[in-house]
């Protein structure tokens, strides 16, 4: 996979291309139906399939303080868009400038100049341009002048339409099932694990502390069945995960994801990059009582997670 954070950055010799642009943001179910019907295009004429985002996204730009959360970072992004088979990333530097491009402007920088484009694959309800003034049938008629095909694909998920929003949204009510559903895998933060209290190892579950990102997206306080993936092996473990700032023991600390990898006290995690998926909420965030009774809840916890994800 390549990823070119510029035009200037995209190789001179490149051949003619099948684009798809979007956000990306996610790379949910749409996204992926999206770079499919690029593939099946680019196979019938052995083109090459290059994703054009956008970094940051426009609304952190344009509205700073409407801009959502972040799904994913431009690196899992690619990750995530190569494995829908997409074989180059142009993570296209987002600022005012670029906002104020015509639609043909947008077309003949982007498609045309920088990625000699023959064919163009979005989502059916894509915007482009200054003020959001072109859309799908911009797109056709201006590649008919310039030589590409344009097609918008209907994102539709059943009776839901897919969306980065409907994931936000999702993973905000705590339904971390319903955004895995709209993903076609399961929702995940990243992150490096840091050193804690050890009130979890004190306790007999020694979990690996990853501190939330305000900026991403991360499920509300709780505790959840998930995995936990290490990032420098690719091992991974079932998992019982809490989010939040442990309201059992006095002090604030920042919020955090904290995954205990079940039936395993003997993982070094310090310092390594992991990645924590999310499967089913178990229950919400509760202070309890006394340290016994936490034990007790947070045994039957992990047998609860144990049982969903065999």
């Amino acid at each position: 996979m390549q990823i070119w954070r510029s035009l200037e950055e995209v190789p001179s010799g490149l051949g003619p291309t099948v684009v798809v642009i979007g956000n990306f943001d996610g790379v949910h179910l749409g996204h992926r139906h999206v770079v499919n019907r690029a593939r099946e295009t680019a196979a019938d004429r052995s083109l090459t399939v290059v994703a054009v985002t956008f970094e940051p996204h426009p609304m952190a730009v344009l509205r700073p303080e409407h801009a959502p959360t972040t799904l994913t970072s431009l690196a899992v992004r690619a990750e995530l868009l190569a494995d829908a088979g997409a074989e180059a990333v142009l993570a296209l530097p987002f600022d005012r400038d670029v906002a104020s491009w015509t639609p043909e402007e947008f077309v003949q920088r982007v498609l045309v100049d920088g990625l000699h484009a023959v064919a163009v694959v979005v989502g059916a309800n894509f915007r482009f341009g200054h003020r959001a003034a072109g859309d799908v049938a911009t797109l056709r008629e201006t590649g008919q002048r310039y030589g590409f095909t344009a097609e918008g694909i209907p994102l539709d998920g059943g009776p839901q339409v897919w969306s980065s929003t409907y994931v936000r949204m999702s993973l905000a009510a705590g339904d971390v099932a319903g955004a895995a559903e709209a993903l076609g895998r399961p929702y995940a933060v990243r992150g490096v694990v840091v050193r804690g209290d050890q009130r979890g190892r004190d306790l007999g579950f020694p979990t690996a502390n990853v501190p939330a990102d305000p900026l991403t997206a991360v499920p509300p306080d709780g505790i959840y069945a998930g995995r936990l993936r290490r990032l420098d092996t690719g091992e991974t473990y079932p998992a019982a995960i809490s989010v939040g700032t442990n309201p059992t023991f006095d002090g604030v600390r920042d919020r955090r994801v904290e995954a205990y990898a079940l039936d395993r006290t003997d993982l070094d995690l310090y310092g390594v990059e992991v990645e924590v998926s999310f499967v089913d909420r178990l229950r919400g965030m509760v202070a309890f009582e006394s340290v016994e009774k936490l034990v007790a809840q947070m045994t039957d916890d992990v047998d609860r997670a144990r049982e969903l994800l065999a």
